[in-house]
């Protein structure tokens, strides 16, 4: 069976049409009511702020009409992706989580109530952050850098401890870390919170904080605590006079997190797509960006593709690493 030349033409001629009728109505998709987005932190914390700036921009545009913030606290951010795992299939309902609940929890909850993989669908990145370590005025003047602070530590082994915004976060595990590896007992006190920590910190009350970088810059512009590191690969943009912990000499210690959007697992591609398209312009917004810059995030978006990796790569990190702490939320 031989096929000509004016065969082939109108194969592709047909072929060009339906692709055209496709993203005409892609674009002629009428938009929702109303979007739904979910975060598992209370109102005024970061998480809550990322999602309001992004309500306010994603809203009205060809995907929602309007956009709502939903606040499901508790459970350290697990209710919240219930909730959203369990919720209609058909775009209405976005989560916004912190990395940690996804490629942490897996490792330090024997029984964790939802997988992060086959329950959600992932539709973009929302920002990314560094995490810095500070200390307060129980620490002397002269311990201006970590490889001091630790050695403070070796000679004051009843003050060498330091809180966390929660027992089981990524900075908890970056002060652990940072006491295994000098050979210390570097004691963790859980917070609710990062803010809390630094105040019980400012006030003599415990040596120092990990957490993420923006909650101490008001802190350090008052001379109220010292910015020894920040985790990051290379030195945050909102502490640039602050060196990096491997620039301190803690080979391999870069540890970043990031905010991302998602939906329920069996929401259809197309539904997605529309999300990630209005998601990306919501996010490039010049008042998202200079409004999370001022908590010391930075907006960023991403393929869902290119998010799903970044988890896959995170979990598969923290593995090993919470192996050899030892730790588990269970206990």
């Amino acid at each position: 069976m031989s096929i000509s030349r004016r065969d082939v033409l109108q194969a592709a001629g047909v072929s060009t049409l339906l692709s055209v009728l496709a993203q005409q109505a892609w674009a002629q998709a009428a938009p929702l009511e109303s979007l739904k987005i979910v975060t598992g932190f209370t109102p005024g914390g970061t998480s809550d702020a990322i999602c309001r700036r992004v309500a306010e921009k994603i809203a009205p545009s060809t995907y929602a009409k309007t956009a709502l913030v939903e606040n499901k606290s508790g459970a350290g951010g697990q209710i919240a992706i219930q909730f959203v795992r369990s919720a209609p299939a058909d775009g209405a309902t976005l989560l916004q989580t912190p990395m940690s609940m996804l490629g942490i929890y897996p490792h330090i909850y024997k029984k964790l109530p939802y997988d992060p993989v086959a329950d959600l669908a992932p539709v973009t990145l929302g920002a990314v952050f560094d995490f810095g370590f500070a200390v307060g005025p129980m620490v002397p003047a002269s311990v201006k850098n970590i490889p001091d602070f630790l050695a403070w530590c070796k000679a004051n082994p009843t003050l060498a401890n330091f809180g966390s915004p929660a027992a089981g976060s990524t900075p908890h595990f970056i002060g652990t870390l940072m006491g295994n590896y000098a050979g210390i007992d570097l004691k963790h006190i859980g917070f609710r919170g990062t803010q809390p920590a630094i105040l019980d910190m400012i006030g003599g009350q415990i040596a120092a904080v990990s957490g993420p970088i923006g909650e101490f810059t008001q802190h350090v512009a008052a001379g109220k605590c010292r910015l020894l590191a920040s985790s990051g690969a290379k030195r945050s943009q909102f502490a640039p006079n602050t060196p990096t912990l491997i620039e301190q000499g803690l080979k391999g210690f870069v540890y970043d997190e990031w905010f991302g959007f998602y939906v329920p697992a069996k929401t259809p591609v197309d539904i997605i797509t529309r999300l990630n398209a209005a998601m990306r312009v919501a996010l490039a917004a010049p008042e998202t960006v200079n409004g999370l810059a001022m908590m010391g995030l930075v907006a960023q978006s991403s393929t869902p593709a290119e998010l799903a990796a970044r988890l896959k790569s995170d979990t598969e990190l923290w593995a090993p690493l919470i192996k050899s702490i030892g730790f588990t939320a269970d206990a």
